[in-house]
């Protein structure tokens, strides 16, 4: 039996391409050009997807598409729309992110809140009495801010649990019954900003979340916050969060995520001292890249051979006869 054709947007990590290779026929930026880096794409049966966008025009260069399956949690990359509308089933990987990306907020707002980046630039230009010129905060007994509880910001709550913090959270969509106990849910977002020591931000992005902290948002937040985004860019006005920052309002911020993305040298953000900018590598460990590569492919593999995915997005094209059934490969059907 012919191999599914499943196209990779990044190169399969070397330690798995042995594997991969038995179970699919591997297309993607090896037959790149430099004019069209989906030059491999019409073939392609399953799409193992990173961070391009995938809108209606690049699925139709794909007739024989079936399934997109996400190395990540979110799907904003994805039209989804125009995906059910082909009968295109859309998975992510929503579990093989959640301790690398928790474990590099918490060490964003670390790095916020005790100044190291203040610190190293001081350090770099010379001078003495670093001591007493030096600002940090500590974190035991302040209060932890979450915005949205999914999976990575319950395993943030853990780990500033450990640190001695006080942990809120805000998600209009929780099941209040599974709250882990040790987290107080606050009704209204407004109530946890002001409330907070550290925001930490953790929803998908969406047309209505879009720039979600915008001026009025940062202004509800307490005087002397340290604000942390890990998320999406798209849910920051990086204008209002440097107005906030120049005004003395936030202390300081850690970003893993911008927008645009990654920001350009000159960016005013990345000469600052208040803030830490990271080119959205939260889940880029060892450990990670492996948990969501292998997620991704296996619910390629699965949709394929007809069987419903464990992460399917779009559930309502299950339905859809083509994405119920096996694939029937072009090449076999010719005799």
């Amino acid at each position: 039996m012919a191999q599914p054709k499943v196209w990779f947007e990044r190169p399969v990590l070397a330690d798995l391409r042995d594997g991969v290779a038995v179970r699919a026929e591997m297309l993607g930026p090896a037959e790149a050009t430099p004019d069209d880096p989906y030059a491999a794409l019409g073939g392609a049966e399953g799409i193992v997807a990173s961070v391009h966008r995938y809108d209606a025009d690049l699925m139709d260069r794909a007739p024989h598409l079936r399934v997109i399956s996400r190395t990540g949690i979110g799907y904003d990359t994805v039209d989804l729309a125009a995906a059910t509308g082909r009968g295109i089933a859309v998975c992510n990987a929503p579990d093989g992110p959640t301790v690398s990306t928790a474990e590099h907020a918490v060490t964003l707002m670390l790095m916020a809140a005790k100044q190291v980046r203040r610190a190293e630039l001081a350090l770099r230009g010379g001078g003495s009495d670093f001591y007493a010129r030096h600002v940090g905060l500590e974190l035991r007994g302040r209060t932890l801010g979450l915005v949205g509880f999914g999976r990575i910001a319950r395993e943030v709550a853990a780990i500033a649990r450990g640190l001695g913090m006080e942990v809120s959270a805000y998600d209009p969509f929780i099941d209040t019954t599974s709250t882990p106990p040790g987290t107080t849910l606050v009704p209204a977002l407004e109530d946890l900003l002001a409330a907070a020591d550290v925001v930490s931000v953790h929803v998908p992005l969406t047309p209505e979340s879009r720039h979600l902290f915008d001026t009025s948002m940062f202004a509800a937040m307490k005087p002397g916050a340290v604000f942390v985004n890990t998320a999406r860019g798209g849910l920051v006005d990086l204008d209002a969060l440097a107005a906030a920052l120049d005004e003395g309002h936030i202390f300081a911020a850690g970003l893993d995520v911008t927008d645009p993305e990654p920001l350009p040298p000159d960016h005013p953000l990345l000469a600052r001292d208040d803030v830490v900018v990271t080119p959205h590598v939260a889940a880029a460990t060892v450990e990670a890249k492996r948990r969501i590569f292998e997620t991704a492919f296996s619910q390629v593999l699965q949709v394929l051979a007809g069987e419903r995915p464990p992460h399917l997005v779009n559930p309502e094209v299950w339905d859809d006869r083509r994405a119920a059934v096996p694939v029937t490969h072009p090449h076999e059907e010719a005799s």
